[in-house]
């Protein structure tokens, strides 16, 4: 997920308050006008006390606390298994996970690529009986493992995430985190109900 707030915001043509949103390198505000910028416009943003400022000299109020956060996230994006949790030494496995990046960036980021008593296992689904076997892929978890169930998204779907909870919760499982995993997949994180 990204960032969101009710902002104040001046712009070269007047002031206007409004959501001030921030997703996927994409800045967007709603107020009396639609506005959003882009990457080249986020770059050479700065913080000026409670104001995000871009470098075309829109500002947007958004506090003393959060404006330095929206900076650094924007400024220096996590990335995508920083986001999923994946820390130096982590214990990985991927089943049926066709991303021909996803093996570099678990070595780039430490991961040990294992069998049993892992951290993260990255599980790709299209359809509810993929999950049939839940149990064993649970089973090869250290005790505060996550499982990522990876699926499609949009008009791509063949499983819809309400799908796969209605199979990961009777088995004792809990969704706690969903992220973007590419453009054509979502990923849903779930560990065993404590």
């Amino acid at each position: 997920m990204g960032k969101d707030a009710q902002v104040k915001a001046v712009f070269s043509d007047g002031s206007d308050t409004g959501r001030l949103q921030f997703e996927a390198g994409r800045l967007t505000f709603r107020g009396r006008q639609r506005r959003v910028f882009d990457a080249e416009a986020l770059a050479g943003l700065w913080v000026d006390g409670p104001d995000l400022v871009l470098h075309e000299g829109s500002r947007f109020q958004l506090g003393e606390v959060q404006a330095p956060r929206w900076f650094e996230a924007i400024a220096h994006p996590k990335s995508r298994l920083e986001k999923m949790g994946l820390k130096p030494g982590h214990r990985v496995a991927i089943l049926w996970v066709d991303d021909g990046d996803l093996g570099r960036e678990l070595e780039e980021g430490g991961a040990i690529l294992a069998e049993v008593n892992l951290d993260l296992l990255f599980l790709a689904v299209d359809q509810a009986e993929d999950l049939g076997d839940l149990e064993a892929f649970v089973s090869r978890l250290a005790p505060r493992g996550a499982l990522w169930v990876v699926s499609r998204k949009g008009k791509a779907a063949t499983i819809r995430d309400v799908d796969i909870m209605g199979v990961c919760r009777p088995a004792g499982l809990v969704d706690t985190k969903v992220v973007g995993f590419s453009d054509t997949h979502t990923a849903l994180r779930f560990v065993r109900r404590r």
